[in-house]
This record gives structure tokens, C-alpha cells and sequence, in this order.
């Protein structure tokens, strides 16, 4: 799985098409989205607490679901080749590994310069996204990619951002 976390952090398609044709990898991809999930609480050093750390979590997850299935939809729809063939599965496990770089999310309680540190991994996912939609949707375009990571964004926001408002806790 590190090395897995390894190869995705450093834009390897193989490792992608590897994620990709394992099944069993989706469990191993859900554990990368929760440690990202528990990084980002730790690196927000604790601003909402524990039950913020459990919200953190489930986002986290339902989020990591909800964009493997709106690039799924928006990748085999609006953005499909002959070439693109793909499940949400598929997706699902590439795009949880491509979270990895969030790890550095931890480093946010450095304070003073944490901003950079989120910014930086924050465009550290999107490109670690890139290439997990195009190896997963057989793009061979990365500008294709790069327009089904950039359109999937807004729905992806909205609902993470309703859902967020929707969970117990998540106004204190």
C-alpha cells in the first residue's frame, strides 16, 4: 500500500493502471482517504475537536465517493472517447490513492505557514487527480482529464458543501 501511496503521489500511471485493475485496492484506497481525513483534522490542530475529527472522517469518505461517482458521470459521459472505458470502482480506488499528497495536510498546525502547506497540497491532489482520471477513464489526453477534474469540481463542491452543513456539529 505505501508503495502504492508512493507511486500515486509521484504521478505514476503505472501505479494508476495497477489501482485500476485491482479490485481488492479499494479497501486500501479507503484507508488512504481516511488517514487524509485525519491529517487534515490533526493539521487544523484541533480547531473543532474530536467530533470535528469524526466529521472530518465521514466527509472524507462520502466526499471520496461522491467524486469517484460525479468523474465517473461526467468522465463516460460528456468527456468519453472511443478508448474510455471505466467503473466507479475503477475511479473510486484511483482517485482515493490520488489523495495522498493531503498527507501534508498534518503539517498545518506549523501555524504561520500552513496556508502554504494546504495550498501546496491541495494542487499536489488536483494534479495527482489528473492522472488518475486519465488512467483510469483510458484517456490519452491530459487536457481531457484536466476538463473532467475541473467540471466535476462544482457539483463535487455543492455537495460537499450541503452535506457539511448537514451533519450534527458541523455549525459550532
Amino acid at each position: 500500500m505505501l508503495q502504492r501511496m508512493i507511486g500515486a503521489a509521484t504521478f505514476k500511471s503505472a501505479t494508476y493502471e495497477e489501482i485500476e485493475k485491482d479490485r481488492s485496492a479499494t479497501t486500501q484506497a479507503m484507508i488512504v482517504v481516511v488517514l487524509v481525513a485525519i491529517a487534515t483534522g490533526i493539521g487544523g490542530a484541533g480547531a473543532a475537536g474530536v467530533w470535528g475529527l469524526v466529521v472530518g472522517v465521514v466527509v472524507g469518505l462520502v466526499g471520496w465517493a461522491l467524486w469517484a461517482w460525479v468523474t465517473y458521470f461526467i468522465g463516460t459521459t460528456f468527456f468519453k472517447t472511443a478508448e474510455t472505458q471505466a467503473s466507479w470502482g475503477e475511479l473510486a480506488r484511483t482517485l482515493g490513492f490520488a489523495q495522498t499528497p493531503g498527507l501534508l495536510r498534518v503539517l498545518g498546525i506549523l501555524g504561520p505557514i500552513s496556508g502554504v502547506i494546504l495550498f501546496v497540497a491541495l494542487i499536489w491532489q488536483l494534479a495527482s487527480m489528473v492522472v488518475a482520471v486519465r488512467q483510469a477513464l483510458d484517456f490519452t489526453s491530459t487536457i481531457r482529464a484536466i476538463g473532467v477534474v475541473l467540471v466535476g469540481a462544482i457539483p463535487y463542491l455543492v455537495l460537499m458543501i450541503v452535506l457539511t452543513a448537514l451533519l450534527p456539529g458541523a455549525t459550532e
